[in-house]
């Protein structure tokens, strides 16, 4: 084996170490990491201390459409934009590292997480697949989460308009548009 193959590995450990760490399932590292399954479920095992949970991933993109989700989502999104197209990141390290960040803002918020890592590695398949585009409201500018091919030159997003629905609070309002107006681009 060479050490450009071994050194390849290596890098391929790691980037599945924090893809576990961060709640990836198996799916996802069985189709991002070039590892054997043998050798993904080992180390799931070893990080985790549990085995990999089964089930199918989530599939349909009218979750991310939702009122909460498609904040999370578009805020997620920006930021894997900017560490990919404007740091120069490749595309896992910039999925990792944007992830990170959004964990990192939701903190910084004291909001919850609702985006997990595998609805975001799902968005951003669905991005790749051309199902969905970013689209600007026409109140605060803002780069939101929508449905391909769809008209948005009306398109008001969903912290300028939430619904009668949402549990809104003021504070909750406030956050989301902080939030938003800091991470968004």
């Amino acid at each position: 084996m060479s050490e450009k193959s071994l050194l390849d590995e290596v890098v391929q450990v790691q980037t599945a170490i924090e893809l576990i760490e961060l709640g990836a399932r198996l799916q996802v590292l069985e189709t991002e990491i070039s590892l054997s399954r043998g050798r993904l479920i080992r180390l799931y095992k070893e990080v985790r201390g549990i085995s990999p949970p089964k089930g199918l991933l989530p599939f349909s993109t009218d979750w991310f459409m939702t009122w909460l989700p498609n904040i999370h989502a578009s805020l997620f999104y920006n930021i894997y934009l900017q560490m990919t197209e404007q740091h120069g990141c490749e595309r896992m390290e910039g999925f990792v590292r944007g992830f990170r960040l959004y964990l990192e803002q939701l903190e910084l918020e004291g909001s919850e997480q609702v985006l997990g890592l595998t609805r975001a590695w799902t968005l951003v398949r669905f991005f790749e697949s051309e199902m969905f585009q970013l689209s600007a409201c026409t109140h605060c500018g803002l780069q939101f989460v929508a449905h391909a091919h769809t008209p948005s030159q009306d398109f008001v997003c969903g912290i300028c308009q939430p619904p009668s629905r949402a549990g809104k609070t003021r504070k909750r309002i406030k956050l989301a548009t902080e939030a938003g107006r800091s991470c968004f681009g």
